[in-house]
């Protein structure tokens, strides 16, 4: 077995370093193809790479007073958002034959939506703990659900999403 290599249940997995190198490429790939989209539609933005929660993660900012113009590319409710992210997590598969789980944030939108979603977990949380009864939130998308699972578990509570999209959303369940 390589030193990049640690056996695991029988089974070579990738070392720290090597996860590191392979989502620090996964956004570089990301990187490239948003660069080559921004020209395309006459845009300017500053890419910025980074590696959270063990995912690449690739943020679009605009150079001085360009959010405007850039918020385009986010559309209503994140909706366009989600589609380039998925265009860029396809052009990475492409490139690297797997699969990626990279996020992608334009003009600060998913960070803004985040410390929303957080607020509304945290109130939400505040219901069922003092009701004892469980709360249903509106339905969200994959990452707005996650958020409000993280901040749910971190709190000491139980949550888990119901429904089918475009409709699922999350249950917070009394402790």
């Amino acid at each position: 077995m390589s030193e990049d290599t640690k056996a695991v249940e029988g089974k070579d997995q990738p070392s720290e370093p090597d996860s590191l190198k392979r989502l620090e490429e996964e956004g570089e790939i990301a990187a490239d193809y948003l660069e080559e989209l921004l020209d395309i539609v006459d845009l300017d933005g500053d890419i910025d790479i980074d590696v959270d929660h063990g995912r690449a993660a690739v943020e679009i900012l605009s150079e001085e007073d360009g959010s405007r113009w850039l918020k385009r590319l986010v559309g209503t409710d994140g909706e366009v958002l989600d589609a380039v992210q998925e265009l860029t997590r396809l052009a990475v598969q492409a490139k690297t034959g797997e699969r990626s789980r990279l996020m992608l944030d334009i003009a600060g939108y998913r960070k803004g939506r985040k410390t929303e979603l957080t607020r509304i977990a945290e109130k939400a949380i505040g219901e069922v703990t003092a009701s004892g009864e469980r709360r249903d939130l509106p339905a969200m998308n994959p990452f707005e659900r996650k958020v409000v699972h993280d901040v749910v578990a971190a709190a000491g509570l139980v949550s888990d999403s119901e429904g089918v999209e475009p409709e699922r959303h999350v249950v917070i369940h009394p402790s």
